[in-house]
């Protein structure tokens, strides 16, 4: 089992500002204080988007994602600056459904963000799909109210479904199944959802800590409902803490406290 109490010790002694409001919000539901929010929002474009790095002039879809995930930490997908960000998303969006990233950033684009590349068209097509479907899940948690952008997701649905193979994988990045499966599941696409869901389960033994976190967080997070991989993900989770009660990250130490983080909102 996972140990709660070292994690939260670990991101105390460790975490930034930023971090520990986190921490306080996953373990009690404290609102943060309006200069941590401040801190993240200070950087959104007057678009609605963030950009990779500091004084870049072109917003990020990856960079946009990081960003409404710490916010997500922070008190929910709610408020100007989310609706901003989904509204830039929506606008960004391109006719086939996909999502990606601007050829202006091709030289410091990672893999995974590379303009024009498939198996990074995939992946932030799922990426940029998923948070606007939590932020869906979060106005309306029964589905039963047309999304506000429900056009924008059953596009993408729909792309990612045709890129799926038969046996539930996918042509991409790891990352990639997780957010595709809360996307389609958010969709509708249950069987497709359930499809990619086996094929994490397969590949969880083989999966570095920091992914199993992630998975685990992200899937919580759409409320799939039988929670079979959930459970496995935490098992593992468990095996896999340090002594000092943090996990290692697969960016290196910096991003240590980070992956500890989602750790924890895997488990609440």
């Amino acid at each position: 089992m996972v140990d709660i109490d070292a994690a939260i010790g670990y991101v105390v002694a460790h975490g930034d500002t930023v971090e520990r409001a986190r921490l306080s919000y996953l373990r009690t539901g404290q609102p943060p204080d309006p200069l941590v929010i401040g801190r993240i929002t200070a950087d959104q474009s007057e678009a609605g988007g963030w950009s990779a790095s500091a004084g870049a002039p072109v917003d990020s879809i990856d960079a946009t994602c990081f960003r409404l995930n710490e916010l997500d930490d922070l008190g929910g997908l709610h408020g100007e600056p989310v609706d901003r960000a989904l509204a830039w998303l929506a606008s960004v969006q391109r006719r086939d459904g996909t999502w990606q990233e601007s050829e202006t950033l091709a030289a410091e684009a990672p893999a995974w963000a590379m303009p024009g590349d498939p198996e990074a068209t995939l992946y932030l097509t799922a990426a940029a799909g998923f948070w606007m479907t939590v932020a869906e899940y979060e106005a309306h948690p029964q589905f039963d109210v047309p999304a506000r952008y429900g056009h924008t997701l059953g596009a993408a649905a729909q792309w990612v479904v045709g890129r799926l193979h038969p046996d539930g994988t996918w042509p991409s990045f790891l990352a990639a199944g997780w957010h595709a499966a809360g996307l389609l599941y958010g969709a509708q696409y249950f069987y497709e959802s359930a499809r990619v869901q086996l094929v994490l389960g397969d590949r969880l033994p083989d999966m570095e800590p920091a992914d199993i976190a992630s998975m685990a967080a992200a899937l919580r997070r759409i409320n799939l409902g039988d929670d079979w991989l959930l459970q496995s993900a935490r098992k593992r989770l468990g095996e896999t803490q340090r002594t000092d009660g943090g996990w290692d990250s697969a960016e290196g130490p910096n991003f240590d406290v980070n992956t500890t983080l989602t750790v924890l909102r895997a488990c609440r």
